[in-house]
């Protein structure tokens, strides 16, 4: 993996929790709200910051995607967890790690000129 890769799923990270966060602390707490107030003018900025961060996410996972080449089982299972409330903070649980590794192996190779390592 090379750094631009480990680049587009550090970006993909940075959007995950955020997007995993906003259904249940917006959406959930605008919905309640507006059912036990009269305040009614919150439910359009919040879903309308919900949708944004859902889009971006969904822009960024077809961005590693192509990038990394994963299986669309594996894609698939990224988007379901944008589907769910919190599956992004499990899904910046595997990113993170994949980033980790990728990193690794980038600076691995780096290092490696013509079979000998570079200190």
């Amino acid at each position: 993996m090379d750094i631009k890769t480990a680049a587009a799923l550090h970006r993909l990270r940075l959007v995950s929790v955020p997007e995993a966060l906003s259904f249940p602390a917006l959406l959930l707490f605008g919905s309640l709200l507006s059912r036990v107030s009269d305040i009614d003018f919150l439910m359009m900025p919040l879903g309308v910051i919900h949708g944004v961060l859902f889009v971006a996410y969904v822009v960024l996972l077809a961005d590693v995607w192509k990038r990394t080449k994963w299986p669309l089982k594996r894609v698939g299972f990224f988007f379901l967890l944008a589907l769910l409330p919190f599956g992004g903070l499990y899904g910046d649980r595997v990113l993170k790690r994949d980033e980790r590794a990728g990193v690794i192996a980038a600076r691995a190779r780096q290092e490696r000129v013509g079979g000998v390592v570079n200190k």
